[in-house]
């Protein structure tokens, strides 16, 4: 039994006439019999009974109908929900991000995406990368975004967009007049970081390693676990740091911190988007990642894409 059948079925039943069943159908007399043929051959019961120039429902044909058309209701309500769900008018999706993307991108651009689809819900969970991976293991997310690459069979990891990471100091630190400092310096002056397990500070033991520094030769002031509390921190003199020139921007500009370039010192980084690599894929979630990664979109935020 299948819908094709059923919906031959009520047609004939309503009008009572396989000929008025077949122009509504837009099918011929002979090919709605068949369908009405093969049902009763798969019931194994007569639906009707040729009545007075029409059909009639016998006892059996008369149940069906019943239940057929509850059938159908259901059918046309799925039917309806899946095509809003193709033309994005309805869908929920969950994405999960490190803090620099959660924080300071992803808010952005979540925004311009529900002026585009309203009906689409989205839930932002923001947490250390590390967190951000476990959600895409355990298939709590639909879409993780990180400053950390992540590997394994379960995982899709892509370069989405490239951040750079800034050396920032108080204003009135001596390094603002020299304006470029070498990566040994840093031994001499108390860096604030952000909290073991972010993609940032990730990135700063990776990129220190490669110079032959460890993070114990560095002087550490406090650990804090957002790079707005570190540059709040920076901003009190607390000590320096390295942050996200996403995150400092708006510091930068106010002049509350100062940028200092480090000599041979490559800070670039990549941001990454991670989805399970068997997650199920659906419209929502394809419409984001298509939106996320169009170009026009990195020219509106000034987002360097990935190279």
């Amino acid at each position: 039994m299948n819908f094709k059948q059923l919906e031959s079925f009520l047609w004939v039943a309503e009008l009572q006439s396989f000929t008025k069943a077949a122009r509504q159908l837009y099918m011929s007399q002979p090919a709605v019999s068949f369908q009405i043929k093969a049902l009763e051959e798969d019931l194994e019961v007569m639906l009707f009974k040729r009545g007075d120039k029409k059909m009639v429902l016998t006892d059996a044909g008369q149940l069906l109908y019943r239940e057929a058309k509850q059938m159908f209701r259901h059918y046309q309500k799925i039917k309806a929900g899946l095509d809003d769900l193709k033309g994005l008018k309805t869908g929920h999706l969950i994405v999960g991000a490190g803090t620099i993307p959660g924080e300071y991108l992803l808010p952005l651009l979540i925004g311009e995406f529900k002026k585009k689809y309203p009906g689409i819900q989205i839930t932002l969970k923001v947490s250390g990368s590390g967190q951000v991976e476990r959600w895409v293991r355990e298939r709590e997310i639909d879409l993780g975004i990180t400053g950390a690459l992540m590997e394994g069979q379960e995982i899709e990891c892509s370069p989405w967009l490239q951040d750079e990471l800034l050396l920032i100091v108080p204003p009135l630190h001596p390094w603002v007049n020299s304006g470029t400092v070498k990566v040994s310096d840093l031994k001499s002056e108390t860096m604030i970081f952000r909290e073991q397990g972010s993609g940032t500070r990730r990135t700063i033991e990776q990129k220190l390693a490669e110079q032959g520094i460890t993070v114990d030769q560095i002087p550490q002031g406090i650990e804090l676990g957002s790079s707005r509390a570190v540059i709040t921190a920076v901003e009190a003199g607390l000590g320096v740091s390295i942050v996200s020139k996403y995150a400092v921007r708006e510091s930068l500009e106010l002049e509350r911190v100062r940028e200092v370039h480090i000599d041979d010192f490559d800070l670039s980084r990549t941001l990454y988007q991670v989805r399970h690599s068997q997650s199920m894929a659906g419209f929502a979630i394809d419409a984001f990642t298509d939106f996320i990664n169009n170009d026009e979109v990195y020219k509106v935020f000034d987002f360097k894409k990935t190279p």
